[in-house]
């Protein structure tokens, strides 16, 4: 007994000098050499900048035992959109290994800056910074847009991220996971990786993403439902939301086995503006194999200006299936095509292989084309021969595809050895197409006739990525709500016909197993039910009013949810959730006028007219809302107006209150109220990338107003767009 007791005392001893040798985090602290740190939960704001951090490591040979603490940032914020600082950084070292780690609330969790060997395991970098949304089910707001063309100067940042790389070669991310956020892990010259067993789903914006990065191998990873920019039988934007971004010059990495479902592009490769200017290099030998890219609102896999093998994958009900454009010397193989619009999309493809896929129910299965002329700021078509030519398609089965072949300007195909079933039409094609040879080619088919090998790097205890996806098969699922597509971890109310001119709406309660009762509404009668279980579907009759203030407040009560912002509610705790659809109309009066600003430039003189021209209006026209997008300027009366001047005039009653006036717009613009200037963006070098700007404030306001907007566009593509919302 005694022996015993000697035995626990000893242990415990050990356990308390053990435990107080556990790191205590404070702000701004660094670790240079191994520690483990003190259980706990730490809520430390970190600096607005993304140079400082809560912690810095460096050094070499360092592992960081976070033992499961929460580090939570931006604590006095509360949307995710206001988020700042960074968590942890982590320079200049290497053999550095960061693990059990969870950190949420930072504009980036962490950020790791030549690093070489670094490793992180087991760490949750979920509900960190994600942008607000400001489509709607009803419409596209432009400003929803993201544009990673750049990233020399680390531009992705603006975005934020939950982990960022940067120069960091040999890396290990390993049982991660990333949810509620708007980036999971971005990486920037960083070569030689292996990323596996991760889950980065349910995020607003890009899942994984490379630049500049190769050699890396990316397996058996969860990477469902990073999306943006779709209201299903409404529009499909996809806005560059992406599960995998692979961008300029990444070359020889291996995605295998990853399920990338439901997102913006499945995968979306793009050479680079290097080879758009030179017609040099691409994203090219990357190994496209195994994965499931269904359900993309525009491609589950996107591959242009490069040569790459994509071999073995499911592909479902997408818009594409594959768009390849400007893909050269591909391999396109033994993969699943079914329910897609376009299966197989390439325009200006050379010397491409498409054998041995199984294609069903595609409108389209494979469509070939080149254009008359290429864009003359091109430097690749300046460089490189664009025909659409040289085409292998062999062996491959297609059924109930309503048409096989759509070629179009397209010279030299083999076709041959293929089966077809069920469909309508096999060639459709025209004067344009030449040299198309459906005889059996012996020397092609011997070519394809071998396997070819593909080395499965080893990964230790291997997770199946694919387990339980059927569940939430098909686009209809993805939600997507003002803060990113819905995870259905919370109640929502769903409406179904957001369109539809009726009087009636149709509402779908999505969500835990639980109850609901309604606890509120107005603009709404004649409700269906009143209370129920989930899932339900209810109905209820708009109340005509001149303006839409629908509001429909209900109770939950059930198994313990996570809410869209990561915070648990416990089983049996009530929680309210609620719909709100709201328009003011302001009957506008709309006048458009020329602009040349080689005689008078209104960015440079603040003023909208010169003083010495008098000017009509070459367009008028009355609206009640401002929700303006134009490609390529106004036509009008057969005369094109690349650049043009926008002035809209209303006044309005508004119930008093306190609203959010909002407005997206590209190049210019200037807003006022009752003859005040309350949003003044008159200088579009402010805005360096390729997106069009969306600025938000609120005014209290009641009964009669002036509202006036001044709006410039420069060339190119514009938008205008104008909202107005209460504040509860």
């Amino acid at each position: 007994m005694r022996r015993q007791i000697l035995i626990f005392l000893t242990a415990l001893m050990l356990f308390n000098i053990l435990s107080a040798q556990d790191k205590v985090i404070i702000k701004g602290m660094t670790i240079s050499k191994s520690v483990r740190i003190k259980k706990g939960s730490y809520k430390i704001d970190a600096a607005e900048n993304l140079e400082q951090s809560v912690i810095l490591i460096e050094g070499d040979n360092i592992t960081v035992d976070f033992n499961n603490v929460t580090l939570r940032g931006s604590n006095n914020k509360i949307n995710p959109d206001e988020f700042l600082g960074v968590g942890i950084i982590i320079s200049n070292s290497s053999n550095v290994t960061i693990k059990n780690l969870k950190a949420r609330g930072y504009k980036v969790a962490l950020l790791a800056r030549n690093v070489e060997k670094l490793t992180l395991d087991n760490c949750d970098f979920s509900y960190n910074y994600r942008q607000h949304l400001n489509s709607t089910q009803e419409k596209e707001d432009v400003s929803d847009w993201m544009s990673y063309h750049h990233n020399e100067n680390d531009e992705w940042l603006r975005y934020g991220a939950a982990i960022y790389l940067r120069d960091c070669n040999s890396a290990i991310i390993k049982n991660c996971k990333v949810t509620g956020g708007q980036n999971a892990l971005m990486m920037t010259e960083c070569n030689n990786g292996m990323i596996f067993n991760n889950d980065f789903s349910f995020n607003s914006g890009i899942g994984l993403g490379m630049y500049r990065c190769s050699g890396n191998k990316v397996m058996y990873n969860k990477i469902n439902f990073n999306v943006r920019g779709y209201s299903d039988g409404v529009y499909n934007r996809g806005q560059d939301s992406a599960g995998i971004l692979v961008y300029e010059q990444s070359n020889n990495n291996f995605f295998y086995k990853n399920s990338v479902t439901h997102s913006g592009d499945g995968f979306f490769l793009w050479a680079g503006q290097t080879t758009m200017d030179s017609g040099k290099g691409g994203c090219n030998d990357n190994i496209i194999s195994g994965n499931d890219f269904s359900y993309a609102p525009t491609n589950g896999i996107e591959v242009t200006f490069s040569r790459n093998t994509i071999i073995g994958n499911r592909i479902f009900e997408c818009d594409y299936g594959v768009w390849g454009g400007y893909s050269f010397e591909s391999t396109i193989s033994n993969n699943q095509f079914r329910n897609n619009r376009i299966a197989i999309a390439i325009e200006h493809g050379q010397q491409n292989k498409i054998i041995y896929n199984l294609f069903s129910k595609d409108k389209e299965a494979i469509r070939l084309w080149a254009r008359k002329e290429q864009p003359a700021d091109w430097g690749y078509a300046k460089y490189r021969d664009t025909k659409s030519r040289d085409y292998l398609i062999a062996y491959n089965s297609f059924n109930n595809d309503p048409v096989v072949f759509t070629l179009n300007r397209t010279d030299r195909l083999n076709v041959f050895g293929n089966t077809v079933s069920g469909s309508e039409m096999v060639f459709k094609t025209d004067s344009t197409v030449s040299n198309l040879d459906t005889t059996v080619n012996e020397e092609l088919k011997r070519k394809i006739s071998f396997d070819t090998a593909i080395l499965i790097p080893a990964v230790p205890r291997s997770n199946d990525p694919f387990k339980g996806a059927g569940k939430l098969a098909g686009r209809k699922n993805i939600l997507i709500t003002e803060w990113g597509p819905y995870d259905f971890r919370y109640p929502i109310i769903w409406n179904t016909n957001p369109t539809d001119t009726s009087d009636i709406m149709n509402f779908n309660l999505i969500g835990p197993k639980g109850k609901w009762q309604i606890k509120s509404f107005r603009g709404l009668q004649n409700i269906s039910v009143s209370q129920g279980e989930f899932p339900a579907t209810i109905t209820a009759q708009k109340i005509k009013e001149e303006r839409t203030d629908i509001f429909l407040e209900l109770e939950y009560s059930g198994s313990s949810i996570t809410t869209p912002f990561g915070e648990t509610i416990g089983a049996s705790w009530p929680y309210r959730f609620s719909f709100r659809k709201f328009f003011q109309p302001i009957d506008w009066e709309v006048l458009f006028y020329a602009l040349d600003t080689t005689t008078h430039n209104p960015i440079k003189t603040g003023m909208l007219f010169s003083l010495f021209e008098k000017k009509a209006p070459f367009k008028k026209e009355k609206v009640n809302k401002l929700d303006y997008a134009w490609w390529g300027g106004i036509k009008e009366s057969g005369i094109q107006y690349p650049q043009f001047i926008t002035v809209a005039n209303a006044k309005a009653d508004i119930p008093k209150g306190n609203y959010e006036l909002s407005v997206t717009w590209d190049d210019a613009v200037r807003v006022y109220v009752d003859d005040k200037l309350v949003i003044d963006e008159w200088n579009p070098s402010l805005y360096k990338f390729d997106e069009s700007p969306h600025k938000k404030i609120r005014l209290d306001l009641g009964g009669s107003h002036y509202f006036r907007v001044e709006h410039l566009e420069l060339g190119g593509f514009a938008t205008l767009s104008l909202k107005l919302r209460p504040v509860e």
